[in-house]
């Protein structure tokens, strides 16, 4: 079991310049739009000429990012955000897989939601068109610019998984096992069916394990993103544990 979620955020220039001479597996910068010191600047040119992209954004979003005062500078760790399906399975955290999704507001928070608990990404099938993926990535926060994010059908994700030995659970209403009484730590591949149809038969027969998020209510589900939280804050738990 994973003792602890891998830190994805450095902020801070002098953190992330330290980061960088240790060799920390550093992706991408994120950088006040504002921000020109000589020793920011410098700090750019080196990850620039270790092929580390860098993007610029406002200091607004730069606060957003930032866990307290705004952070001229923050780094992407670990995750390629433009891995191909079998690396991300392959780094070997959580993939989360949207089959049959409906609604692109939904789909939004669920990209988020994984990228905020630190998954290693997400791939969706659904019928949207070229508007209805941009608007699930509006709805994300953007954050396919720091996670993988691939619009595929199941099987992909599930072939890649079993090459690699990953159990793959469904969150299913009718499951027989809470969250808290299954491992969902390590190499884990978790199958969200659509608002309206579920998952398909033909993924639920790939699917080792069916977690159901308890309820107690007298409406008989939870809203797609809300048990995708609960699953992944539970995931979070047992790293923590």
């Amino acid at each position: 079991m994973e003792r602890q979620p891998s830190v994805r955020r450095i902020s801070g220039r002098e953190a992330v310049q330290r980061a960088l001479e240790a060799g920390a597996e550093v992706r991408l910068l994120l950088v006040d739009e504002n921000a020109g010191s000589g020793a920011l600047l410098r700090l750019l040119e080196s990850a620039r000429s270790r092929g580390i992209a860098v993007r610029t954004a406002t200091r607004r979003v730069m606060q957003r990012f930032s866990e307290r005062a705004p952070s001229e500078v923050l780094a992407l760790v670990g995750r390629d955000p433009d891995a191909g399906v079998e690396p991300m399975l392959a780094a070997g955290g959580a993939v989360w897989l949207l089959v049959g999704v409906a609604y692109p507001g939904n789909v939004g928070m669920a990209i988020r939601t994984a990228e905020v608990s630190g998954a290693e990404g997400i791939a969706i099938q659904a019928d949207f068109d070229h508007e209805g993926r941009r608007a699930a990535l509006r709805a994300s926060m953007r954050a396919d610019r720091f996670m993988p994010v691939h619009w595929c059908g199941p099987e992909i994700v599930l072939d890649a998984a079993e090459r690699l030995g990953h159990s793959v659970f469904a969150l299913d209403e009718a499951g027989e096992s809470a969250p808290w009484q299954l491992d969902l730590t390590g190499g884990r591949v978790f199958v969200v069916g659509g608002e309206t149809g579920g998952i398909p038969d033909e993924t639920l027969r790939r699917c080792h394990a069916r977690i159901r998020v308890p309820m107690a209510g007298f409406i008989p589900c939870y809203n797609l993103q809300a048990a995708v939280s609960a699953v992944a804050a539970e995931r979070l738990r047992q790293q923590a544990d």
